[in-house]
């Protein structure tokens, strides 16, 4: 039995408590959060105790915001747990994985990184995609959906006391990728960026807007459409939390016949796929750990068996 903890009791947080509970091998150990957590059908702990049960808890999944808390909790936490996350801030992903990998090979500690669906499950089928076609192009198309980690940016932005965020696919865009056009590609080409906000009492609606359009990293070079709202009306008509997308390569193999590769994935819950995702790799964390394989992992460096609660000789005879 794998003990697990986790860190941060969000929307995140909650479906790897569920994710955890249903798989077998798994124990769910508890959950530790800054501020205390009012649920009798959790076993919970501040934050600040998490040291005590270091010896108690073979993996940690932290399930914080990746602006505000992953960067700063993982690097801590590595030096005394084995931990999984999914940071998703893309353009920081090189320079977290060095801290981590430094951090966790000093301290005999096993860290997988970014195990969401893009990063992580999207970052897998790109890789196989490109490796299996080189002589092609790989578009990755977000959306329609709520993104967690550009609705949590927005919560951050002074001002404002809810949000959620739609990653939008242009459809032009997606037309010319799937004719074979190969478009020139970027996040801000291909996607549209559409917020929903409310203000908190006596907030500058001009200045949270220009906040949020020009974050970098997650709004700025973007068409982004911000509308501010009420409370009622966001809890009313935006509290799902649908997600999905599509990875595409075009190319032409090595006898110079096309070939197309399309991997969609339609989500009603992001969190929940997001759980499931980090749940897998918390089982991957353990072996390698136990293996003595310490450092910082992606989900490139980690193969598919490592996840599974099937044995290798199951393995062979079902999915081979």
């Amino acid at each position: 039995m794998i003990n697990v903890a986790v860190v941060g009791f969000g929307n995140l947080g909650k479906s790897v408590v569920n994710s955890v509970n249903a798989n077998e091998d798994l124990n769910l150990f508890g959950v530790f959060s800054r501020r205390k957590i009012e649920n009798e059908n959790v076993k919970h702990f501040l934050l600040d105790e998490i040291n005590n049960f270091k010896d108690d808890i073979d993996v940690l999944i932290l399930c914080g915001s990746s602006d505000k808390d992953i960067e700063v909790q993982g690097p801590e936490l590595i030096k005394n747990f084995n931990t999984v996350d999914c940071f998703d801030t893309h353009s920081h992903v090189p320079e977290y994985y060095k801290n981590m990998d430094d951090l966790a090979k000093e301290n005999n500690k096993t860290a997988i990184i970014s195990t969401g669906w893009d990063p992580g499950f999207f970052s897998v089928m790109r890789t196989l995609n490109q490796a299996f076609l080189p002589d092609s192009n790989t578009y990755t198309i977000w959306g329609k959906g709520i993104s967690q980690g550009h609705g949590a940016a927005v919560r951050s932005v002074e001002g404002v006391l809810d949000a959620v965020q739609y990653t939008i696919p242009k459809e032009e865009f997606l037309e010319k990728v799937r004719n074979g056009e190969n478009p020139e590609y970027s996040p801000e080409i291909a996607h549209d960026r559409e917020v929903f906000a409310v203000l908190k009492e006596g907030a500058n609606k001009e200045e949270v807007e220009k906040n949020i359009i020009n974050m970098p990293a997650y709004f700025k070079g973007y068409n982004t459409t911000v509308h501010f709202i009420t409370l009622e009306e966001l809890n009313k008509n935006h509290k799902g939390m649908p997600h999905g997308g599509k990875v595409i390569t075009t190319g032409i193999t090595a006898g110079n016949s096309n070939a197309k590769i399309e991997f969609s994935l339609d989500l009603d819950s992001n969190p929940d796929f997001t759980a499931q995702i980090a749940t897998a790799y918390a089982r991957a964390c353990f072996r390698l750990n136990k293996e003595k394989n310490f450092g910082a992992k992606t989900v490139l460096d980690i193969a598919p068996k490592y996840l599974s609660k099937l044995n290798n000789e199951e393995l062979l005879h079902h999915n081979i």
